[in-house]
């Protein structure tokens, strides 16, 4: 058809009215191709002819391929019983997150960020979802996705991601839960054993007053977020919560308790998983009773509970990953660009102590092998080992801010670069690692 693209991804092939629409890769990048019809005229692109006009994949082409086509747009999970996050940090992992998911039972919700990692990141949730729905639209993911305003805390943060299309909202009432007692702060020395109403009732006004405002009437997907603290919650604190908020009027899809153990970024479950077994057993019994979900938080690579939640859940859960993706990422570089790594580690370990401002994380940096020990060819086992996932995981924010003297980036373009070029194997990775966990689950291909 035309010298200026290699290939057409063909699951991309759409058509609206008289316009037919590719998604095609160029020299440049991937590119949306629009031929004939009115809908040229829609977006903004360089024309060749009057035939076909080649778009470059902006947020404001994006929004206007929402308007045309229906399925690029998120939706609500309501009446799905297995939901999973999957946050993408770079925007580059929805195609293998859709390749995951497909035919697996499980509903994905592929836009999944928090106002932290959008600082972090440098990115708006407009570019977050803009990347979701050129993956959908290249990948002709017809069956429906989420897009998840994650961890927000103020009512402004709320109607940011609902302004941009978000469809459900994830409330954190950290800092509503008992003064001091968010697990990014001190602890309050509260324990589980307090009062329930003494710790939650704050949480609960906060709750009912954005509920009133922003999901009443709507078909928002609304999950209440109580994890965000240095003490798990009890199943007696958990049905106090659910009564208080059913009393109130509040209607909710899900809700995220502190679960006994740690569920630290990017590694397995520490903990007892007999305490663990008989706390998430009362907990989903109570979201039965009440009708919602329970929802995981940092459930990145918690393999050893995955069976647990699975059951005990009663086959009805939401499960939140994000950084894994980001690690898979990191391992195609340690892989196909050593020299690349080799920098990032250095400079993630060196920066640590800033990131750990951000994550609580309890690795032990002396377990960490001396990169220059390690030839090219074994420098990815550091993906495999706790210690070293834990500081790569948390460290993304300043890897991607980090300049050089003269104001360019130090990381993010030769990261981007990396991974474009090597796409087909990132896209393997993640279908391999999240694969990992829906097996792990008891859900895989049907």
């Amino acid at each position: 058809m035309n010298n200026n693209f290699s290939f057409i991804y063909p699951k991309s092939k759409h058509r609206h009215e008289n316009s037919d629409f590719f998604m095609a890769k160029t020299e440049g990048g991937d590119t949306v191709l629009v031929v004939s019809g009115p809908d040229m005229e829609l977006f903004d692109g360089s024309s060749e002819g009057s035939k076909q006009k080649f778009c470059p994949l902006t947020v404001e082409n994006s929004k206007t391929l929402r308007k045309l086509f229906s399925f690029t747009n998120p939706v609500s999970h309501k009446g799905h019983d297995i939901t999973m996050g999957l946050g993408d940090r770079l925007g580059l992992a929805s195609g293998g997150h859709i390749k995951a998911v497909c035919d697996t039972g499980a509903f994905p919700v592929l836009a999944q960020q928090s106002m932290r990692e959008l600082n972090l990141t440098g990115r708006s949730y407009d570019d977050v979802l803009s990347s979701v729905v050129w993956a959908v639209f290249r990948e002709g993911y017809t069956t429906g996705y989420g897009a998840d305003g994650d961890h927000l805390k103020t009512r402004e943060e709320v109607k940011y991601a609902i302004d941009c299309g978000f469809s459900m909202i994830t409330l954190d009432c950290s800092e509503h839960i008992m003064p001091g007692s968010a697990a990014s702060g001190v602890s309050s020395g509260i324990s589980n054993d307090a009062a329930p109403g003494q710790i939650y009732l704050p949480a609960i006004e906060h709750t009912v007053s954005i509920y009133k405002e922003f999901i009443d009437g709507t078909n928002l997907d609304f999950e209440i977020s109580l994890d965000e603290t240095s003490f798990s919650m009890s199943p007696e604190a958990h049905l106090f919560v659910a009564k208080e908020l059913h009393s109130r009027g509040v209607k909710f899809t899900s809700l995220a308790p502190r679960f006994p153990g740690e569920f630290q970024k990017g590694i397995n479950y520490r903990g007892d998983l007999a305490e663990f077994e008989r706390e998430f057993s009362a907990h989903a019994q109570i979201a039965r009773d009440f009708g919602y979900k329970l929802s995981v938080h940092s459930g990145s690579d918690k393999f050893s509970v995955f069976p647990s939640i699975g059951k005990l859940s009663g086959g009805k859960f939401h499960l939140k990953t994000a950084g894994t993706s980001w690690l898979e990422a990191v391992r195609v570089i340690a892989l196909t660009r050593p020299s690349l790594y080799r920098e990032v580690h250095t400079f993630a370990l060196a920066n640590l102590p800033e990131a750990k401002k951000y994550y609580h994380i309890t690795e032990d940096v002396t377990k960490i092998p001396d990169i220059h020990g390690l030839s090219d060819t074994e420098i990815h086992a550091y993906m495999d080992a706790d210690d070293s996932r834990q500081v790569l995981h948390i460290t993304y924010g300043l890897l991607l801010s980090a300049k050089t003297s003269d104001g360019t980036s130090l990381f993010r373009d030769r990261i981007y670069e990396t991974l474009q070029k090597h796409e087909y194997e990132y896209e393997i990775a993640l279908i391999k690692h999240i694969g990992r966990h829906l097996e792990a689950l008891s859900l895989g291909v049907m």
